[in-house]
């Protein structure tokens, strides 16, 4: 008797031994996240690390789902407004409405997912994105098409915020870059997969394939444990002992990790509860522009007005779109996919400053291009020009500044202000991007290659930024990079 009451003080102190139902050979039997029996047996499938690949393959079916949602309406715009008889205006309408959807759910975003957990928002994303689907699919006019495409949009805006989270805390520090760098890969793998498959089948269909990836997603989300850090801030301490071992597998020690996780969240608690004006005090200063500043990098370099208008920017070089094209997006899988290899051994700021680096050469490269083409100079230079300034673009910006910004914004924010900081980062890219992708034209239209030089100023700043500010988590915990930031 005495012993039982000994384990229950213990356990009250958080210094039980985590691993001991394992030790002793005992079967404990639990019900998880999802009221799911989980089941606990000593010496039986030893190490189940493949919980965590499996989630994030679960997860970032989600990130596909986004990817889909861009791709969409670059293959289908002659087919769907000869079908439906739309305007110019109105597909304009169309295709820019999805920004303003994202900004809405970027905004609520955080909020969800500190509520409904980061499950509990993925859920709401998916089933967004299905809504707008099905009512692309079966639209007949230019209202319910705009509907569905703000729907999309807004699951687009709560993804863009809650995956990156939930795979930063459900990972290792060894492997947290590169399984959060997979979100940028599946996001561009979504794109490639619209652009080439919109071009062999119905715009119609093509919508329905976008509800693929959203219900592997649901279903998936059934079987997989709930964010251990999200479960231990809502003091629900044996729900999150038990998917912080599944997570590592049944063979792991967790004992320390789950130490130092819930003594973050102890000295949390001790803060007063945090409010939106919250973000702007001086302890949670530096990680606000460092989130928000990088957010800004990624998108004010011009990333949106080359990638919306790749093919434009190939047939006004004299080069073939087409080849162009399908150049570019193989470029932009092949290089995210080294980017996710490389990014936990080089480290988050080396490839942010060869990415920024890369991008000015590529500005150059395709601002020279246009400079030509204006005064007539070496006209037989420019389409190598354009291509070589364009590939060096994408490849820099796809092996840094797609994804490392995302990465670094789901590791700095501390749990209590994580919604609404990382809601406010993600409604400055998305707004960054929306800014981007309908000034380009204007600003193409007054001078192409002043253009490009623009481009490349910002993304010098951007290296200086990155210099002083941003500082490098390779190798740390969540909670060890959080304490170092906002002390």
């Amino acid at each position: 008797m005495a012993n039982k009451q000994n384990m229950k003080v213990a356990e009250r102190n958080d210094q039980v031994e985590i691993r001991v139902p394992l030790i002793l050979g005992q079967k404990a039997k639990f019900a998880d996240e999802d009221d799911y029996a989980v089941e606990y047996q000593t010496g039986k499938d030893k190490g189940r690390e493949w919980i965590l690949y499996l989630t994030t393959f679960v997860t970032v079916c989600g990130s596909f789902a986004f990817g889909s949602c861009i791709g969409f309406s670059s293959p289908i715009q002659s087919a769907i407004t000869e079908d439906l008889n739309l305007t110019l205006a109105e597909y304009s309408l169309f295709g820019s409405i999805l920004n303003f959807g994202a900004m809405i759910g970027a905004i609520t975003s955080g909020r969800i997912a500190d509520f409904t957990g980061r499950k509990g928002a993925m859920r709401v994303a998916s089933s967004f994105c299905t809504a707008g689907w099905l009512a692309i699919y079966f639209a007949e006019g230019p209202l319910p098409l705009n509907i569905g495409r703000l729907a999309t949009g807004y699951g687009m805006g709560v993804y863009s915020y809650v995956i990156p989270v939930f795979i930063a805390e459900i990972s290792p520090k060894h492997l947290r870059g590169a399984l959060t760098t997979t979100s940028q890969l599946m996001i561009i793998c979504g794109i490639s997969f619209a652009f080439i498959v919109g071009t062999v089948i119905t715009w119609r269909t093509l919508a329905l394939t976008g509800i693929i990836p959203c219900a592997v997603l649901l279903l998936g989300l059934l079987i997989v444990p709930e964010s251990p850090r999200w479960l231990a801030k809502n003091g629900d301490h044996e729900k999150f002992l038990i998917a912080l071992q599944r997570l590592r597998g049944k063979e792991a020690d967790i004992s320390e990790e789950a130490t130092e996780i819930q003594d973050y969240i102890r000295n949390l608690e001790k803060l007063p509860k945090s409010k939106l004006m919250d973000l702007f005090q001086r302890r949670y200063l530096r990680s606000i522009i460092i989130g928000v500043g990088l957010m800004f990098a990624q998108q004010l370099g011009g990333i949106n007005g080359v990638c919306f208008y790749v093919r434009d920017i190939f047939e006004s070089a004299g080069f073939p779109s087409d080849t162009g094209t399908i150049i570019y997006a193989c470029l932009q899988v092949a290089v995210t996919a080294l980017g996710a290899l490389v990014i936990d051994r080089a480290g988050r700021k080396p490839l942010l400053l060869v990415s920024a680096s890369g991008l000015i050469v590529g500005c150059i490269l395709t601002g020279l291009s246009f400079y030509l083409k204006t005064y007539e100079i070496a006209l037989n230079a420019i389409p190598a020009l354009a291509v070589s300034g364009i590939l060096v673009y994408i490849g820099s910006f796809s092996i840094g500044m797609g994804a490392v910004p995302w990465v670094i914004m789901s590791e700095i924010f501390p749990l209590d202000i994580k919604g609404s900081a990382g809601s406010l980062a993600t409604l400055a890219n998305w707004s960054t991007s929306w800014a981007v992708s309908y000034t380009f034209n204007f600003l193409i239209s007054w001078s192409s290659y002043g253009t490009y030089i623009i481009y490349g100023t910002i993304n010098a700043i951007s290296i200086l930024f990155i210099l002083m500010v941003v500082p490098e988590t390779k190798g740390r915990t969540l909670e060890e990079i959080q304490a170092a930031i906002n002390a």
